[in-house]
């Protein structure tokens, strides 16, 4: 999909277990006054492996989180138009072994429907009560610039490194 962000790393040369919370730490702004973000973390399985795993695309961990939420979950407050905001959240905890020869990869979206309900782009008191009119087309975008380096920290265990 065009509107989805693919991170993908090369090819395991060894076996890469994780364990523990996955935290998402995405430097990102948007044209709207709200937004949604949501990261997945994925096992891509080799272009070579027995059918039917050939290329398959195991999600791991993910979560979303919806911008209004950044300051307080109690007191929603709109985003700034333009405005780079740090969102850093959990995709809870994983136990998984990507296995050698596999890759990591990490997707960005701001949409999850139907998963989850469609996000205006525009900030209304309550999204269940927008209306036609308060869905709007926003642009999303997702930085990695010093000072602003969008991550996925990840809970290595042992001596692996990535």
């Amino acid at each position: 999909r065009k509107d989805v962000a693919n991170f993908r790393m090369p090819a395991l040369d060894h076996d890469v277990t994780i364990t523990g919370d996955v935290m998402a730490d995405l430097f990102a702004a948007t044209t709207g006054s709200d937004a949604d973000w949501i990261v997945k973390l994925i096992d891509v399985y080799p272009d070579d492996a027995p059918a039917p795993d050939s290329g398959y695309q195991l999600m791991v961990a993910e979560e979303i989180f919806r911008g209004r939420y950044l300051k307080s979950f109690e007191h929603p407050e709109a985003l700034t138009p333009g405005a780079v905001n740090e969102f850093k959240w959990s995709l809870h905890g994983v136990d998984h072994t990507f296995l050698k020869g596999h890759r990591i990869m990490v997707e960005v979206q701001s949409s999850w429907f139907p998963l989850y309900d469609r996000n205006p782009q525009t900030f209304v008191p309550n999204i269940f009560y927008a209306k036609p009119g308060d869905y709007r087309k926003a642009t999303q975008r997702v930085y990695h610039a010093p000072g602003m380096e969008s991550t996925i920290e990840l809970p290595v265990v042992g001596k692996a490194s990535l």
